[in-house]
């Protein structure tokens, strides 16, 4: 099986900053895209950030320029550096993967089991 580990999240004032890290572990062949995703009360989960295997980003418009996605490939790890921390950043952080587990295997979706994020203002 395969396991998507995140942590990182906590409570921080307006205006700092947070870093969350997801590992993945268990039989992974290859992972093609590392996203992070975001929920907070009431509303539905968003996408915040993805990056692909060869490192390409994008990112949620609310988040551009704050917000820095990165991986390390041989961790099999995908980090979310947050900046600029603003209250309407408050959610549960979810990693979300796709992978393969076999080499001429299917894609999977695997989801992390969340990071909560609070920013006070």
């Amino acid at each position: 099986q395969v396991q998507l580990v995140e942590s990182g999240g906590g409570l921080v004032q307006a205006g700092g900053s947070l870093r969350l890290s997801c590992a993945a572990s268990g039989t992974i062949f290859t992972i093609n895209v590392m996203d992070w995703y975001r929920q907070a009360p009431g509303n539905q989960r968003e996408l915040v950030a993805t990056i692909a295997s060869d490192g390409s980003t994008n990112y949620a418009d609310s988040v551009k320029s704050r917000f820095t996605i990165s991986r390390d490939n041989a961790k099999n790890t995908v980090y979310l550096e947050m900046n600029s921390l603003k209250p309407d950043d408050t959610a549960v952080y979810y990693c979300h993967a796709i992978l393969r587990r076999a080499s001429y295997g299917p894609d999977f979706s695997y989801w992390g089991q969340g990071t909560q994020v609070t920013v006070s203002s």
